[in-house]
């Protein structure tokens, strides 16, 4: 072959490589920025993957924005309100939610929705990563799971994110036989929380869609329940504008 052939062919090769190489760079580059809410970060523990990212600003004790913007629902849990409305232990609520989260790091786990109604990414909020996925590292890294066991939530049932509901109801259980922040409850039986009797046959919940529910004993979520208001009968379960759970 001719010497400036051979050079010729060369430099082409040489270039075409350099491209190659550029263009398999930015499509990785590309990946790993869309990989993660913040920093590009996926970790793994046990197959689940936790999405690091920065908390911002918090709304209230279940609610909070992350530094790009997006919001994020506590998955399973509701705190009572502090934001339009003031309800028992609303404030106290946001402000542990506040001191625990605002500006710091976490870690967010999803289970099956992405978000609810209102575009709100729907997340278990790690602390730390856990080590495992174990009862003492759901209690003790889970803000979920901590605002339920110190009384500033009370657990919510919301299908089909129920992964972690069997530790919440646990949970739940716990701080309200300690008597814990929102579950105060006067003579008459009543929970400042919520302003309804706190015994009864049926269960009343209202599910993230903002739909009323009931369930009654042998239903299939029955159990899994934490009522936010309970009822005697199905007609005043009904009265109350709940329609009964289709399972």
């Amino acid at each position: 072959m001719n010497n400036g052939i051979f050079r010729n062919t060369l430099i082409a090769a040489l270039v075409a490589g350099s491209i190659f190489a550029a263009g398999c760079s930015a499509g990785n580059s590309n990946t790993s920025s869309q990989a993660g809410t913040q920093t590009g970060e996926i970790h793994s523990v046990e197959g689940i993957s936790f999405e690091k990212a920065v908390v911002s600003r918090v709304v209230d004790g279940d609610t909070v924005v992350l530094s790009d913007g997006s919001r994020v629902r506590f998955i399973g849990v509701d705190t009572p309100e502090s934001t339009t409305t003031t309800e028992f232990y609303g404030k106290e609520a946001s402000d542990y939610t506040k001191g625990r989260l605002a500006g710091k790091t976490v870690y967010l786990e999803k289970d099956v929705s992405e978000t609810d109604k209102y575009g709100r990414l729907l997340r278990y909020v790690w602390l730390s990563l856990p080590n495992e996925i174990s009862d003492s590292e759901i209690r003790s890294k889970m803000i979920n799971a901590i605002l339920v066991q110190e009384g500033y939530a009370q657990s919510a049932t919301f299908p089909p994110d129920v992964k972690y509901q069997e530790y919440l109801t646990m949970y739940n259980s716990e701080a309200r036989n300690a008597d814990k922040g929102l579950w105060n409850t006067d003579s008459s039986g009543i929970s400042y929380s919520t302003g309804v009797a706190a015994t009864g046959l049926i269960k009343g919940n209202i599910n993230s869609e903002g739909e009323k529910i009931y369930h009654v004993p042998g239903g299939d979520y029955y159990e899994k329940t934490v009522p936010e208001q309970w009822f005697n009968t199905e007609e005043e379960a009904q009265a109350a504008g709940f329609r009964k759970s289709k399972r």
